[in-house]
């Protein structure tokens, strides 16, 4: 079964994905950085035997995991998978997944709260994700009631999330736009409206693979929509911005643009060692390439499933021995020799 990301489909759009996170608490215990370990694995037990039926509810097919029961490079696969977090990754003592097969929608157990539920979708699709997510948050407080208060909303471990305990989030690829002198002080204007913008992987001009992540700042004060409407804008407003540099940029400079995203793709299906620096760079200018219309491949290519792939413990579960830095570098090549789609005649 195909796991979301790889059904990716391939658009002029540079709005990736989204994912909807909603965090929850059960009245009837404290917060997770409080609870003892007996009083965890009773939660989770609870938890548990109370969301059995979670799938037989809303269709899906959902496995069930411990986290302590999982390898730390289990552990770390899903993190670049982005469906845990460094501090969850690192965090000792009880926890618990639910998960469907195909990723897209995971309830995290005693994480940071009792409860997690996170939706990915792709493309921009904040409005369906969170009805999903909403789905799923009626069935599991039919279950077990929620720490809610009518004056503040949901009361959650970090008052960050207090009110809605809603991250939207659109990750969005800006790989001209993020060149640009005046990026930085365009990040600082979208804080001011409430909205971050960050890079997923690294900062400023050293976030490989230019794609950046917006989400919205507070959770209280708006209606989970209106959380919505706002970054789902600013999604549509950076892609905009996106799209009028590289239409601009292929009226004048085609040819280089076409050389550009040909060479790129040719390292990628070629190369015999890639370094994750190299290799999200090649990546982006292929992405640009098949969003412009440059190239075409034979067979649909969902690049963002390619640099999740290349990640440090996803690609070191597809050997059967530990690989050093050098041989990761060999393996990584070999992935994307393997999975890269040949290039149409169009």
């Amino acid at each position: 079964m195909l796991k979301w990301f790889e059904q990716a489909e391939q658009n002029s759009s540079n709005i990736i994905c989204s994912k909807i996170r909603l965090a929850r608490n059960w009245s009837e215990y404290v917060f997770p950085s409080r609870l003892s370990g007996e009083e965890s694995r009773e939660m989770l037990a609870r938890l548990g035997e109370g969301l059995q039926d979670l799938g037989d509810a809303d269709g899906r097919d959902y496995e069930f995991a411990y986290l302590d029961e999982l390898s730390d490079l289990d552990k770390r696969a899903l993190k670049e998978r982005r469906i845990l977090n460094s501090f969850i990754v690192e965090k000792k003592g009880p926890m618990s997944i639910l998960i469907t097969r195909e990723e897209d929608v995971s309830l995290l157990l005693n994480g940071t709260d009792h409860i997690k539920i996170q939706v990915w979708q792709p493309g921009l699709s904040l409005t369906e994700a969170l009805k999903t997510a909403n789905q799923v948050d009626d069935f599991v407080n039919s279950r077990f009631s929620y720490a809610f208060d009518e004056k503040y909303g949901y009361l959650t471990s970090f008052p960050t999330n207090v009110g809605t305990g809603m991250r939207a989030t659109a990750i969005v690829h800006l790989p001209t736009l993020s060149m640009g002198k005046k990026f930085p002080s365009m990040l600082n204007d979208m804080g001011r409206i409430g909205v971050s913008v960050r890079g997923v992987y690294g900062e400023g001009r050293e976030n490989y693979g230019a794609l950046y992540e917006i989400s919205n700042q507070k959770t209280m004060g708006r209606t989970e929509k209106e959380l919505v409407d706002l970054v789902s804008k600013v999604a549509v407003q950076l892609d905009d911005q996106e799209r009028q540099i590289r239409e601009m940029s292929l009226g004048s400079h085609r040819l280089e643009r076409e050389d550009e995203v040909y060479k790129s793709y040719g390292v990628l299906k070629y190369a015999k060692r890639l370094t994750m620096k190299d290799a999200m760079t090649f990546l982006s200018q292929v992405m640009c390439g098949i969003a412009d219309g440059l190239v075409k491949t034979e067979e649909p290519c969902p690049v963002f499933c390619l640099m999740l792939g290349i990640q440090t413990a996803n690609l070191q579960k597809l050997s059967d021995r530990p690989l050093d830095k050098g041989e990761l570098d060999v393996a990584r090549a070999a992935y994307l020799r393997s999975e890269l789609p040949r290039l149409s005649d169009r």
